[in-house]
């Protein structure tokens, strides 16, 4: 386990400014709004050589024994002690621009009774003159005082050569594995393999932050029945190890993905920012519904964006266990009633079984109809050890290479099998196909003339494709290029 060291203060004196400034990008949100961070917020950092893991958290507006009955508020003070104690240095961030307050008197108390490594910084020294204001924080009895510009970068360089003398050493896991291959004469270098990065995504309240803390057994983020709870992107680290294989994961809490017309702070405009950023980096998107709500108009357009990123995909309806038989036919026959304003005619099939709603979820994303569909509560963990079987699965699927003499094989049975449909006299011709990238699942089919490979054609090949090779819940995507060669025998 890496040192940790923590960033902590009161509400707005710049602790995300300071977070970023560290990692060297912009991670957590920066605004001016007092409590804009509510989860911890953690990142991979390093300096002169020590690495380390920075945490971030949300700003103490508590004093000594005051209670809240803000269950955000009270859940974020709950990250905040996390933080501390799994800390071996903690920053104490203060504000030079406003001056001593008794919230940072009452800050200091708590964060004294940890007896951690504690560093003052006191920030927004943005000129020399703004230097001698750091002084006045003496009396919170802390010996290192650092004079700090977050958004300037005055003064981190101090802050961060006191914070890591005082990180105990660690011997660092080894980055690579030597292995020799038999016969071969020398040795391989194999690089260890990366976290799989899967982001959470979804609708408001649809359950995402009780999914993410109920696979980690723990409460890492902060989950409330008040939608846009989370704000930012959270990285959550996830170790499982099965049968003695040792499983890296990194699961993105995200912000609910609102309607633009519904997003009207400049918080929620970078909240759903960042969810955005989060599908487009991670491998698998875990797209979450909520059960008692169905597939709504949202639902489908946050599905669109994972499939304009080229994700693999895994859908989840979450809050099944608040589901009953009755209800789920109900939701249907009022579907089915909207449907016949325009159709003109209902049709309201039973939808008493997983299957049956699964087919109904995927007609409804078909779109999205490579993603496998599954049923969970994060209250009861019900079919929670599914969800990680899908996760490895869909992996798989994403990082298999298809030998290329295989594929052009399956090509031409599929070619033969529908022959493309010709244009204004001329035909569709196939000389051989390769595969370039494995996730998304990406071939190169050579061509006659490029223009003549139409949407429809490439999705019977994709079809074929999946048939042969599976890539259940991954895109596939096919690239014509013209390019004259000998025809597939």
């Amino acid at each position: 386990m890496s040192n940790v060291i923590a960033i902590v203060g009161r509400p707005n004196v710049g602790k995300s400014a300071l977070f970023n400034r560290i990692v060297g990008k912009r991670i957590a949100i920066v605004h001016d709004e007092p409590g804009v961070t509510r989860d911890r917020i953690t990142a991979e950092a390093e300096w002169a050589g020590r690495n380390f893991t920075l945490a971030d958290t949300g700003g103490i507006g508590l004093s000594v024994g005051e209670k809240t009955d803000d269950i955000i508020k009270q859940a974020a003070l709950d990250q905040v002690t996390i933080a501390v104690e799994s800390a071996q240095v903690i920053i104490l961030v203060v504000s030079v621009q406003e001056g001593l307050i008794p919230l940072d008197r009452e800050v200091a108390t708590r964060l004294r009774k940890s007896q951690k490594t504690i560093l003052v910084a006191a920030n927004k020294v943005d000129t020399d003159r703004a230097t001698v204001g750091a002084a006045e924080f003496a009396e919170l009895g802390f010996e290192k005082i650092f004079p700090i510009s977050a958004i300037h970068n005055r003064g981190i360089e101090d802050l961060l050569n006191e914070a890591t003398l005082h990180m105990p050493e660690m011997v660092e896991a080894p980055v690579v594995e030597e292995t020799e291959v038999p016969g071969s004469g020398k040795d391989t270098t194999e690089k260890a393999p990366e976290a799989l990065k899967l982001a959470v995504i979804g609708r408001p309240n649809a359950g995402k932050s009780s999914l993410i803390n109920a696979l980690t057994q723990s409460d890492r983020v902060i989950v409330s029945p008040i939608p846009g709870t989370t704000r930012d992107s959270v990285d959550v680290p996830l170790d499982i190890v099965t049968e003695g294989v040792a499983e890296h994961y990194i699961l993105i809490d995200t912000a609910g993905f609102r309607q633009k017309r519904k997003v009207d702070t400049s918080i929620e405009f970078y909240s759903v920012n960042r969810a955005e950023e989060s599908v487009a980096r991670c491998d698998i998107a875990i797209l979450v519904i909520d059960a008692e709500v169905g597939i709504t108009a949202q639902d489908k357009k946050i599905a669109g964006k994972i499939v304009d990123e080229r994700k693999a995909c895994i859908v989840v309806i979450n809050k099944w266990d608040t589901v009953r038989e009755e209800v789920v036919e109900a939701r249907k026959e009022e579907i089915a009633r909207r449907e016949s304003k325009t159709a003109g005619h209902a049709k309201t099939d039973k939808m008493t079984t997983l299957g049956e709603f699964g087919e109904w979820v995927q007609k409804s994303l078909f779109f999205l109809d490579y993603a496998p569909v599954l049923f969970t509560s994060a209250t009861t963990g019900f079919h929670l050890d599914r969800l990680m079987e899908s996760v490895r699965f869909v992996a798989a699927q994403l990082r298999q290479k298809v030998p290329t003499a295989l594929l052009n094989r399956v090509l031409k049975d599929s070619i033969e099998k529908r022959q493309p449909v010709s244009s204004a006299g001329h035909r569709l011709k196939f000389f051989y196909a390769t595969q370039i990238r494995r996730s998304p699942p990406t071939f190169v089919l050579f061509v006659n003339r490029n223009e003549l490979f139409s949407d429809s054609y490439s999705k019977h090949l994709s079809r074929e494709l999946r048939k042969a090779f599976g890539y259940e819940g991954c895109p596939v995507i096919l690239v014509a290029r013209p390019r004259p060669k000998v025809k597939l025998k």
